[in-house]
């Protein structure tokens, strides 16, 4: 058998495996036409609008990953509050070589993970300032600068939160950078800047389902180049 150099290769959704599908997250859209999805050996984007599903999706594909819900590496172990659903438990996950290192970032509850590196004692491994003494951007980017490294395994939900455009496209630039170094990206967001990399897959997650689309295709190209084209136009329910 050949072993392909990605980390992970495809996933599959053991629907059979599920009790009912009339509860959350079973009822989600995305989740009722999920079967396998193939993932790109340098970034796979989940796009969407808020409620969608992308974040579910990417968070149990984390969890079956062994990663923490809240986020870190595979070392961290805490849980700050149990919210997250039973979908990774009914996913079968295709891998291919064992990446080095690894990294799960979640907007929401990345304060959770830098006060858990704070405790733990490791805060050197992140940069010279404290996470808690940077503003979330900055935070971020030291993240990727200096804890990032190549041929590891990278899940990021909205990592474009508290991003400027600027420092969204210097985030572009290092994972572009980490992906020359053997890295693997799963990437949710709504950053027309972050979903730009061409050599991609886009899963766009919307009431119904779960397609491949372009970049071209996404709702969050769109929006914005019709906004950035024509302001005034996009402004005329304001009175303007």
């Amino acid at each position: 058998m050949v072993i392909k150099k990605q980390f992970l290769q495809h996933m599959e959704f053991r629907r059979d495996s599920v009790q009912s599908h009339l509860i959350y997250p079973y009822n989600l859209p995305v989740v009722k036409a999920l079967n396998r999805l193939d993932f790109h050996p340098k970034i796979t984007y989940f796009v969407g609008e808020n409620g969608s599903g992308k974040s579910t999706l990417l968070e149990a594909i984390a969890i079956a990953n062994n990663y923490n819900p809240e986020g870190g590496t595979r070392n961290f172990n805490f849980c700050t509050r149990n919210s997250h659903s039973s979908l990774a438990e009914h996913l079968r996950i295709a891998k291919g070589v064992r990446p080095k290192t690894g990294f799960f970032l979640r907007a929401e509850s990345f304060f959770n993970v830098a006060t858990e590196i704070e405790n733990l004692g490791v805060g050197a491994y992140y940069g010279e300032t404290s996470l808690h003494e940077q503003s979330h951007g900055e935070s971020f980017m030291t993240l990727l600068t200096h804890k990032f490294r190549g041929q590891g395994l990278y899940i990021l939900d909205e990592p474009e939160a508290a991003l400027s455009p600027q420092r969204q496209l210097a985030a572009l630039y290092r994972i572009h950078d980490l992906i020359n170094d053997g890295s693997q990206f799963l990437i949710a967001t709504h950053s027309p800047i972050l979903l730009a990399y061409p050599d991609s897959i886009i899963y766009q997650c919307s009431p119904e389902g779960i397609q491949t689309v372009s970049y071209e295709e996404t709702e969050t190209f769109q929006v914005m180049k019709a906004f950035v084209n024509h302001p005034q136009k996009m402004l005329q329910f304001m009175g303007q």
